[in-house]
């Protein structure tokens, strides 16, 4: 007697899929690195930066795809965050060290380092806030604490991409100094306690419309100005200055109401 036929699963074939587009991502930064330690050129440095790009594109596409789906799962999590220190950690870090930190020797290899210790130590800190109490993946909030590493890595890729469309010097010795301070500075953003807008909870109303509509508009302005190639690197620039002016403006209320609370604490009864 013949066996019965096992029935198709669609949910867990449906949990594969965002999987293997994380997996795409961790390729994509693989094959980065490899360019990269190879490099004999400025054409591998950009080749390697594109591929990043392409990464960028797998990372944005798989929680979205996990969320349409709902396969979201702590397995998916973790995976994604292992994929975001190879392809937004160590890939950029080495890039940004080979096209232009390697002229300041062990300096410049402890820079590079700093941002990949900050990616790790990022990543393992939005685990731990995203984990609830029975280790499911909770509900992204309005902000998320700290430059996220995608965003970090972005900002040094898309530099290097726009400088090969220019044909600019960047990644000479004259620029060597502001790459540096620039790869510190985003090193610690990604660990500060800084909010930025995690933009998961955006709503068709007039302050989206306005958002978008002046993004586009920056956008086409940027890009006929110089070249499209600056594009990503306005964007990105403009969502780290978002943060910052945010928690400038916040910073005093925040004061205000420590003061309140010690004020309260301090008034009463002891125990």
């Amino acid at each position: 007697m013949a066996a019965p036929r096992r029935k198709l699963d669609l949910r867990k074939t449906l949990f594969l899929l965002p999987n293997m587009i994380t997996l795409s991502s961790i390729f994509c930064g693989f094959d980065s690195i490899r360019l990269s330690a190879t490099s004999t050129g400025d054409d591998d440095y950009y080749r390697a930066s594109l591929l990043l790009v392409y990464a960028l594109f797998f990372d944005m596409l798989d929680g979205r795809v996990a969320r349409f789906t709902k396969t979201q799962s702590a397995f998916g999590l973790q995976i994604d965050s292992l994929a975001d220190v190879v392809s937004f950690g160590v890939a950029p870090a080495l890039l940004v060290y080979k096209w232009s930190l390697v002229q300041k020797g062990t300096v410049g290899i402890v820079i590079a380092f700093t941002f990949v210790g900050a990616a790790a130590v990022r990543l393992a800190r939005f685990n731990v806030l995203s984990m609830s109490e029975s280790g499911k993946p909770t509900k992204p909030g309005k902000y998320i604490v700290g430059l996220p590493v995608p965003g970090a890595a972005g900002i040094l890729i898309s530099l290097v991409v726009a400088n090969h469309a220019i044909g600019g010097d960047l990644a000479g010795p004259k620029y060597v100094y502001p790459m540096m301070g620039l790869t510190c500075f985003l090193a610690f953003l990604m660990v500060s306690t800084i909010r930025f807008r995690s933009f998961k909870d955006l709503r068709p109303n007039a302050r989206t419309v306005g958002l978008v509509l002046f993004a586009v508009a920056s956008s086409t302005i940027v890009s006929l100005q110089t070249k499209p190639a600056f594009v990503l690197v306005w964007l990105l620039g403009f969502y780290v200055v978002i943060g910052l002016v945010e928690t400038l403006i916040a910073l005093p209320r925040g004061l205000a109401k420590r003061r309140r609370e010690t004020a309260e604490r301090s008034s009463l009864p002891p125990s």
